[in-house]
């Protein structure tokens, strides 16, 4: 008779066996398990005994209960049901029980509260929309102490002319002060993600550069589609010129401008350009304060992104 095929064991860590968690890929749950890395992100989070502390995607509550010795109170996203139940369970009965608030549901689709401090280990699939999330919300916070993929982290850190920089490092940028404080390795995680990871600080700039920043995500957009051509190449660009043109005549009208009959926005761009001696620039190499100062020039003319 031929053989009867034993079922393949998987190997699963204690913390698993113990609670009877298996952890949900989908949500990107990587449970941080060195007490070392943790204990870092804590202090330099520098938290005060006043503050609420805001913690997205809390897990089984290694960070949560050191956030918990700091912090005034601490209130921790998750989307996970099971895990909210664990965590739950891990203060009952404990002075922690009553400075944690816990709010299920997905951290990305509900207002965020009040919070001082933000300190997590983020699902790395949210990390885009999170940044920019946390740095509009008001009123500002004092700093976010944040583990992300290092590729991920390396963009929000990138100057003009590396080759990882891009939108997301001159929009995170503009709004924050952003700084690499540790590598973290796969082996510090359960079960270990495929990538390795960062700890960053971000700080917001407060108050914000004085700027519409719709326009600013419309004109760099734009800019960074093509970050390798110059600006003179890019607004040669029929694509590019026609919702320029459209904006232009939209605002015309809304200020009762009467444009004349050949009205040609090709060339009025490549006028301000040529004025201003920055036909050659190029996205992959201008920092914040040249787009600033491009955005500035286009709108004083009448030309807008958004």
């Amino acid at each position: 008779m031929p053989k009867i095929k034993s079922e393949k064991k998987t190997r699963v860590h204690g913390e698993v066996v113990k609670q009877g968690i298996l952890f949900n890929k989908d949500f990107g749950q990587h449970i941080l398990k060195n007490p070392l890395i943790i204990t870092g992100m804590v202090e330099k989070a520098a938290i005060l005994p006043t503050d609420t502390v805001l913690e997205i995607g809390p897990g089984t509550g290694n960070l949560t209960v050191k956030l918990l010795e700091k912090a005034k109170r601490v209130v921790a996203c998750e989307v996970d049901t099971r895990l909210v139940g664990e965590l739950q369970k891990r203060v009952c009965g404990t002075p922690y029980q009553s400075k944690l608030e816990i709010r299920v549901g997905d951290a990305l689709k509900s207002e965020l509260p009040f919070f001082n401090v933000c300190v997590a280990n983020i699902p790395y699939q949210i990390s885009s929309p999170l940044v920019f999330k946390l740095l509009l919300h008001r009123p500002f916070f004092r700093c976010a102490v944040l583990m992300f993929q290092r590729e991920f982290a390396l963009r929000l850190v990138a100057k003009p002319g590396d080759k990882l920089y891009c939108r997301l490092s001159v929009n995170t940028q503009l709004l924050a002060r952003v700084d690499l404080l540790m590598k973290v390795g796969k082996n510090n995680f359960r079960p270990p993600p495929k990538v390795e990871s960062n700890v960053v600080r971000i700080e917001p700039r407060n108050p914000p550069p004085p700027i519409n920043f719709k326009e600013w995500d419309g004109l760099t957009r734009i800019l960074f589609v093509r970050k390798n051509k110059t600006l003179s190449s890019i607004f040669r660009q029929t694509t590019v010129t026609a919702t320029i043109e459209k904006n232009y005549r939209i605002n015309a009208s809304i200020n009762n401008q009467t444009l004349p009959a050949d009205f040609d926005i090709k060339l009025k761009i490549t006028d301000i350009l040529e004025r201003e001696k920055i036909t050659e620039m190029r996205a992959r190499t201008m920092d914040v304060d040249d787009f600033i100062k491009l955005l500035h020039i286009f709108n004083v003319e009448g030309i807008h992104f958004a």
